[in-house]
């Protein structure tokens, strides 16, 4: 993506947003994306098209809080659920890569000293399980919700927090037998990150900003809620009460998951970073920082492991159908002429969609500061709308 830097006041000139020292190259779509505001009832929404590694679109409209009159820019961060999963899933693929861990390593080979505690057949669940929700292993159930809140108690870092979360997990019986099944599972991805943490000897939070942030130079990427306390400096993230009320949540406790569930998705970042991050994914990391991972490492995070068969609604951020990789999934629209590489993330308050077309090295971000089914519509819509002015020109 080409983003550079200089001072200079806002204003547009020739195609390029000129903002605080950044120039971005490409057209504007704010048009494309303002009538969403009122057919879905966003408070804001963002979205950027990369074409074979170059920006191409961009836009953010609406406000920062419900109500108020705080406009959205490019360089705005929001929240992006658990599109972090591939993000983790690429560190793992860097600790394959250095000789620290392999897709069939066991929690029984890397917590040697938990064998003893571990249920039955927990001992020979395997990282790439974890990564692919096929582990077998209890997942968003009312346990975890448990050992989150119990996890207050226990004192350290994180990454303390997530072994003593790891050695609760480990002694519950499987529920489905390893690679047989598919559900999705947070669970799962930060036991694999507590994995991650034991083979690097650091915090997942430190490795994703040392080997992903600061590499793509992701400027706006943080962990946690995109606002800072007592302040809307960032879209603050938003529900649709029972009442049908939209209701807006400042920086706090209940404005994000909890972070120890980090590698399973507290990421926030700009939509211009995150289109980045897809576009050098869409390049089967061909293109820089070329050093991160292998594109054959790239290919392998984005292979399909398992195909899901949804007969029910899935949840805003989740995959329905389709096939599942590594925090990525494959999936079948009708306004596309073959699967797509996906990866959708919701906290509940914010939701973000990547899609991306390998073949024609297209990849188009979509993020909004609320959740729900209506959000996720639009995203959708959002998506097909530009996807579709995109191919126009092959």
């Amino acid at each position: 993506m080409t983003v550079l830097r200089r001072w200079a006041a806002l204003f547009l000139m020739g195609g390029a947003l000129i903002l605080q020292q950044n120039v971005v190259q490409g057209q504007t779509i704010n048009h494309k994306l303002e009538p969403y505001l009122k057919s879905a009832n966003l408070p804001a929404v963002a979205a950027a098209v990369v074409e074979r590694g170059v920006l191409t679109e961009y836009g953010a409209v609406g406000t920062r809080k419900m109500g108020a009159d705080i406009p959205v820019t490019v360089f705005d961060k929001f929240h992006l659920g658990s599109d972090g999963k591939a993000m983790t899933a690429t560190l793992a693929g860097m600790m394959i890569e250095e000789g620290k861990l392999k897709w069939d390593s066991t929690l029984g080979d890397v917590f040697p000293e938990l064998k003893k505690s571990m249920a039955p057949g927990v001992e020979k669940v395997t990282l790439e399980q974890l990564l692919s929700h096929t582990s077998g292993m209890r997942a968003d159930d009312e346990n975890l919700m448990k050992l989150l809140k119990d996890s207050f108690d226990v004192d350290g870092d994180l990454n303390d927090q997530r072994y003593w979360l790891l050695k609760e997990s480990v002694k519950l019986p499987l529920v489905a037998e390893p690679s047989k099944a598919w559900a999705y599972n947070n669970r799962g991805y930060t036991i694999a990150g507590a994995m991650i943490e034991r083979v690097s000897g650091k915090p997942w939070d430190e490795l994703i900003v040392e080997r992903i942030f600061e590499p793509f130079e992701l400027t706006t990427a943080g962990l946690g809620t995109q606002s800072t306390l007592g302040k809307i400096d960032a879209p603050l993230g938003h529900v649709i009460q029972k009442d049908g009320k939209v209701k807006s949540y400042m920086a706090g406790p209940n404005a994000d998951n909890s972070m120890i569930l980090g590698p399973a998705g507290c990421v926030h970042l700009s939509i211009l970073d995150l289109a980045t991050w897809a576009g050098w994914n869409a390049g089967n990391g061909t293109r820089m920082p070329c050093n991160i991972v292998s594109p054959k490492m790239v290919e392998k995070i984005h292979s399909p492991v398992f195909t899901i068969k949804g007969d029910k609604p899935a949840r805003p951020g989740t995959p329905p159908n389709g096939k599942y990789a590594h925090g990525w999934g494959w999936l079948t629209v009708d306004w596309a002429p073959y699967p797509l590489l996906y990866h959708a993330g919701s906290n509940g308050k914010n939701l973000a969609q990547v899609w991306i077309d390998k073949e024609k090295d297209i990849a188009i971000v979509v993020m909004t500061n609320i959740g729900g089914v209506k959000a996720d519509e639009a995203l959708r819509s959002i998506a097909k709308e530009l996807y579709e002015d995109a191919v126009a020109q092959y």
